[in-house]
C-alpha cells in the first residue's frame, strides 16, 4: 500500500511542474509571434480592406475635428499659404464668447424649435405610412417612388416651389385669404423656423420610410396572426406588434433626424435669406459659416461648432439610453 501511494505521489509530483509550466509556455508562445501578428492579429487582411474607409474617415471627419478644437483655443484666421502670421493664444475666450453672445443662445434655441417639431413628425410620419405602404398590394412601387422623389431632387429646385407656395402672395396664402399670416409665413419672426421644420420632414421623409420598410420585413408575420387571433384589431397591431418590432429602426431614426437637424444650414439659408428674420431662423451652422467665413474669425466659429457636436453628442446618448433597444 505504501508503495502504490509513493507511486501515486510520485506521478502528481510529475505531473504539477508540467501543469504549471503550460501558461508560462503560452506567453512564450505569444512573445515569439512576430510583432505584425500580435498587433494585427491572425488575419491582417481584414485591415487592408477596411483601411480605405477608416482613411476616409481620419481625412474627413477626424483631422478636421481636431484641427477645429485647435483653432477653437487661438484668435485664428486663414491667410495665404506659407504666410507667417501671429494666432494668439486666447485659451477659452472664445468658449466664453459663444456661451455669452445672444446670437448664438437664439440660435441653438432655433435648432431646438426645429428639433422638437420635426423629429417626432419625422418618426410618426414615417412609421405610418411605411405601415401603410407594407400592407397595400396595388401600386406599392410607385407609390414609395413618390415619397423618395422630394429626397432625391434638388432642395434649390423645391425651395423655388415652397417660395412660390407661401410667399405673401402665393397660393396658400389666396386660398386662406384674411386667415394667412401677416407678415407671411418665411418673412415671420414666430412662423419661420416651424415652417422650415416641416419643410425638412417632408423632405426628408421618404429615406426614412425605406428604414422602417426595411425594418418591417423582419417583423414576423406570426406575430401578427397571433394577435388576430387573440382579437387584436388594427390598430391594437399597430401599438403591440409594429412598433416594438421596428425599435432599433425607431432608434436609428432618432439619431439620424437629430444630426441631420442639428446640422441644418441650407434650408434657412435659401428660405428665409440667410436666418431671417432677425436671426429668427438661424442655425448653429448657419452662424458657424457668418463668423467663419463671411466675417473671417474662424477660431471662434470653431468654437461654436465644438460645442454643437458635444450638445449632439449628449441628446443622441440620452435617446440611445432612453429609447434603445434595453434587450440588447
Amino acid at each position: 500500500m505504501s508503495s502504490i501511494r509513493t507511486t501515486t505521489t510520485a506521478a502528481g509530483g510529475g505531473n504539477a511542474p508540467a501543469a504549471g509550466r503550460q501558461p508560462h509556455g503560452g506567453r512564450e508562445n505569444q512573445a515569439a509571434k512576430p510583432l505584425l501578428q500580435r498587433i494585427f492579429g491572425r488575419n491582417p487582411l481584414g485591415w487592408l480592406f477596411s483601411a480605405p474607409y477608416l482613411i476616409f474617415v481620419i481625412v474627413i471627419f477626424a483631422y478636421p475635428l481636431l484641427f477645429a478644437i485647435y483653432m477653437s483655443f487661438f484668435d485664428y484666421f486663414f491667410a495665404a499659404p506659407g504666410a507667417n502670421v501671429d494666432r494668439p493664444f486666447v485659451g477659452l475666450d472664445n468658449y466664453v464668447t459663444a456661451f455669452t453672445d445672444p446670437a448664438v443662445l437664439q440660435s441653438f434655441a432655433n435648432v431646438g424649435i426645429f428639433l422638437v417639431i420635426n423629429v417626432p413628425l419625422t418618426v410618426v410620419l414615417s412609421l405610418v405610412l411605411a405601415s401603410g405602404l407594407n400592407s397595400i398590394k396595388r401600386f406599392r412601387t410607385f407609390l414609395r417612388v413618390s415619397y423618395y422623389v422630394p429626397y432625391v431632387t434638388a432642395s434649390v429646385a423645391i425651395i423655388g416651389v415652397w417660395l412660390f407656395l407661401f410667399n405673401q402672395d402665393g397660393l396658400v396664402n389666396q386660398i386662406l385669404g384674411p386667415l394667412a399670416p401677416n407678415p407671411t409665413w418665411f418673412v415671420n419672426p414666430t412662423l419661420a423656423m416651424p415652417m422650415i421644420a416641416i419643410y425638412v420632414t417632408w423632405k426628408q421623409l421618404g429615406f426614412y420610410i425605406l428604414l422602417y420598410l426595411a425594418a418591417l420585413q423582419n417583423v414576423p408575420t406570426e406575430l401578427y396572426e397571433s394577435a388576430a387571433t387573440d382579437g387584436a384589431g388594427r390598430v391594437r397591431q399597430f401599438f403591440s406588434v409594429t412598433i416594438p418590432g421596428v425599435r432599433p429602426a425607431t432608434v436609428l431614426v432618432l439619431l439620424l433626424s437629430t444630426i441631420v437637424g442639428a446640422n441644418l444650414f441650407t434650408e434657412p439659408y435659401l428660405l428665409t435669406g440667410g436666418g431671417g428674420p432677425n436671426g429668427a431662423s438661424t442655425s448653429p451652422v448657419l452662424l458657424i459659416y457668418q463668423q467663419g467665413i463671411q466675417q473671417g474669425h474662424p477660431g471662434y466659429a470653431a468654437a461654436i461648432g465644438i460645442v454643437l457636436v458635444v450638445v449632439v453628442l449628449i441628446i443622441a446618448f440620452l435617446q440611445n439610453r432612453f429609447a434603445g433597444d434595453r434587450e440588447s
